[in-house]
């Protein structure tokens, strides 16, 4: 006896033998032994290897449908049967990672018919009556298997057409992935691994794929998933569609157009007029289905490729803004916006590196000419015009002396610090869009005491309470971040400068949407490690942000946590058989993560500034995203010394005296200001909580040692805040590191003064606000609506599952 579905016709979809590039059939006792093989247990994380297996076994699993038909709709079969039975067990940490495969399952599977459709229609739609996130994830399936229902393979060709960037008029959305590397992590052979595994996905065993290539698999994949098994026959088409060569294009862009209509339509009672025309297109592309009416015939699989992935080291010269720029301007629907170099470099304004200083602080300069191009003197002195003057403004200078006409003044870009009215409304909307189901009405902060939002971390997409629907822009950008907790701390300060940026002059918030991702990977400790290392990573877990995704989503530590610890696994491998051929793996999970990974996790970005014990040095402000150390390094071997004995009496406590001045933070939303003084070695300052039972959205302060009581004073062991100011009571200043990253270390630091960073975008509308009523500081207005801290939006599988 056989679990065969009524609808099971995968004999008729492909043959048994291997051959013609077809897999064999997998029965489906395989898949379901593979299916439960997958999904996370509650022993995953006291079982960390077994866990990490997952991750390859997920990959196996996909590997083995993706090149037969059968294989893929037995598949689909199989996990909406199992879905059905976690539901009724009420097994919920089973239902995201099946729905998850399910999907990404049905949109790679050439004909599902409609009782299939159904019956994973109602299970979404039933997990609407969940709790949050197993309904935010059931609102976005429903709504996709409600259109690919109406409309068969448009998930497939909307996914394909936006990823590949293949020219059309009728859908004009496109997606690219950046892949961003910690040079500190993936030096040698992790960063050669790595290059050579996105290479291999973009040039696959069969040759580098074209948009034709592309624009076959849209075509063969529509009349497919619309004909079926009985009215096409897969074989004869894709070879009609390979004889055509070019001619290709224009079915591609009839079958779009085709689609595209139907959703405007809206898809209701079309179904019948889209068949019909799909079923022209199919005779004209075959010829011979005049003698066969019904044409039926084994189906051909079309495997969905990698999106466009483009690998980057991020140094200290690479602007990943910059980068995403240029994509925007070579892409192929935007070729009205192209500038010439001296035009772009205006419009995109400084790096995020030249505006660490400059951006923070703005000085007037009186100038020392009149402005008339006749006052200029025959030799002037390009350092003479004014002392924030540039490299490029001399060349730009030295170019203007060696040209024949020389008496014309060379101005500096300049740049817009007064916003249009245009703009703010602009920036005003992005972030009532990101952040209004986050504020929970907001504007309650200081009235009586209380806090209007609660410490619970925000995560999951705002589409079931937004009242703000989001805007599509036709461009997005998939932004992977990989390394420790060091390189999602310059992501962060990387965001926050281009929300700054964008404040003063709009460029990319209109027209590209940000998707941020993250995949924890921890260099591989050695016994002959300098010190630097061993004081950056032994004072605790260097991919913090990483453990708690991984502690809140099952799936993600199935999948994400698992591929951090792979990579130096095949980096092992490839060495040792150099000449083996590459299998991307790396770039297939990446594309799984972004295709499926849609639930954000909101992690607070804290802004701290910093000032020194010289007077004569500016102050300097910077952000944090995990972790903030301050340490006196004179008192650093005395300090582990006596942690190492466990004393804890008040006369061998040794370090300098600070005062903390602090907001403490309580659930009940009375938040009491307090301060203290201290004599401590160190303090540091965590804004990610280690386990489930302290997972709430602040700062977690602790000293390096255990706290003394006095008479008059009681500190507590953990300090939990989101604004303070840590102060020097003596003549001794201490060191400052963020994020655990040795190249963001300031030292002989006097105070520091930490709190929740301010979006741009509140503070240009409560700016505006300020100009009409004088002395009102009260949020008013859309403002009260508006978050106004500055989240980073780390995407997930299931946001928080608790």
């Amino acid at each position: 006896m056989t679990n065969k579905a009524p609808w099971d016709n995968s004999s008729s979809m492909c043959s048994m033998e291997p051959t013609a590039g077809c897999s064999p059939t997998v029965p489906e006792p395989e898949l379901y032994r593979s299916i439960q093989a997958v999904l996370p247990r509650d022993t995953d994380k006291q079982q960390a290897p077994d866990c990490f297996n997952k991750g390859m076994l997920r990959w196996t699993l996909h590997k083995k449908v993706q090149n037969n038909p059968g294989n893929s709709l037995s598949l689909v079969w199989v996990l909406i049967k199992e879905l059905e039975k976690a539901e009724r067990c009420d097994s919920r940490k089973c239902i995201i990672p099946l729905l998850h495969t399910l999907m990404y399952a049905i949109i790679q599977t050439a004909y599902i018919p409609d009782e299939l459709y159904k019956r994973v229609y109602d299970f979404c739609k039933r997990l609407l009556t969940y709790p949050h996130p197993y309904c935010t994830v059931g609102l976005s399936y429903t709504r996709q298997i409600k259109t690919e229902r109406s409309i068969p393979g448009l998930m497939y060709q909307r996914m394909l057409t936006a990823e590949q960037r293949l020219k059309n008029e009728h859908y004009p959305f496109q997606e690219r992935v950046f892949v961003l590397a910690d040079p500190e992590v993936f030096s040698g052979s992790l960063g050669q691994v790595l290059l050579g595994d996105i290479e291999a996905s973009a040039s696959p065993s069969g040759g580098s794929l074209g948009p034709l290539d592309h624009m076959r698999s849209v075509v063969q994949h529509s009349i497919q998933a619309a004909l079926g098994a009985e009215q096409c026959h897969g074989q004869k088409l894709a070879q009609a569609l390979k004889d055509m060569g070019q001619d290709v294009e224009p079915y591609f862009q009839e079958v779009l157009a085709t689609l595209e209509q139907s959703v405007e339509e809206g898809g209701k009672g079309e179904w019948g007029a889209l068949r019909s025309r799909l079923q022209q297109l199919y005779s004209e592309i075959v010829p011979d289905t005049d003698s066969e009416p019904l044409s039926s015939g084994p189906l051909c699989d079309c495997p969905l490729p990698n999106p466009e992935m483009s690998f980057h080291l991020w140094t200290e010269d690479l602007d990943i803004w910059r980068e995403l720029a240029k994509w925007f301007r070579s892409s192929s629907t935007s070729e009205q916006f192209s500038l010439n170099q001296e035009q772009e470099d205006f419009e995109l304004g400084e790096s995020p590196s030249d505006l660490m200083l400059s951006d923070m602080t703005r000085f007037s300069i009186m100038s020392n000419d009149s402005g008339i191009e006749r006052d200029l003197p025959p030799s002037a002195d390009p350092s003479q015009l004014s002392s924030l003057d540039t490299s490029s403004m001399s060349a730009s200078w030295e170019q203007c002396k060696s040209e024949p006409d020389s008496s014309k003044l060379t101005r500096r870009g300049g740049i817009k610090m007064k916003p249009s009215v245009k703009d703010s409304m602009v920036l005003m909307q992005d972030t009532l869009e990101d952040h209004a189901s986050l504020t929970g009405g907001g504007g309650n902060e200081g009235r009586g005491g209380r806090r209007g939002a609660t410490l619970q971390r925000r995560a999951g997409s705002s589409a079931m309470q937004n009242s703000f629907p989001k805007q599509q822009r036709h461009f997005t950008a998939r932004i992977v971040a990989m390394g420790d907790d060091r390189a999602l701390g310059r992501l962060a300060k990387a965001y926050y400068f281009f929300r700054k940026r964008e404040a003063r002059r709009l460029f990319l918030t209109m027209k590209v949407n940000l998707q941020f991702y993250y995949i924890p990977v921890c260099r591989n400790t050695t016994p002959i490690s300098s010190v630097k290392e061993n004081l950056h990573h032994s004072k605790g877990n260097p991919c913090t942000l990483g453990s708690y995704l991984s502690m809140v989503d099952p799936w993600y530590n199935s999948n994400i946590k698992s591929l951090g610890c792979m990579i130096p696994k095949l980096a092992e491998m490839q060495q040792a058989n150099p000449g083996r051929p590459k299998d991307p793996f790396v770039s297939d999970v990446i594309s799984y993560y972004v295709r499926t990974g849609q639930q954000p996790v909101y992690f607070t970005i804290y802004f701290v500034k910093i000032t020194f014990t010289r007077m004569t040095r500016d102050p300097v402000e910077d952000v944090f995203l995990t972790h903030l150390e301050v340490e006196f390094p004179e008192f650093r071997q005395i300090s582990a010394s006596i942690r190492d004995k466990q004393k804890k009496s008040s006369g061998e406590v040794c370090g300098a005296v600070v005062s903390m001045n602090y907001r403490k933070v309580t659930l009940s939303g009375r938040d009491i200001d307090k301060g203290t003084s201290v004599r401590t070695s160190g303090v540091q300052i965590n804004a990610i909580p280690s386990n489930e039972t302290e997972d709430l959205n602040c700062l977690t302060l602790t000293l390096n040692e255990s706290p003394t009581k006095t008479k008059n004073n009681t500190v507590e062991s953990k300090i939990r805040t989101s604004n303070i100011k840590i102060r020097t009571l003596e003549s001794r200043s201490f060191t400052v590191t963020l994020d655990r990253d040795c190249r963001r270390i300031y030292r002989d630091v006097q105070s520091i003064e930490i709190s929740p960073c301010l979006d741009p975008g509140y503070c240009v509308q409560k700016t505006m606000r300020s100009k009409f009523k004088l002395g009102e500081d009260k949020d008013a207005g859309l403002s009260k609506y508006m978050n106004k801290g500055l989240p980073l939006p780390i995407n997930t599988f299931a946001g928080i599952i608790t």
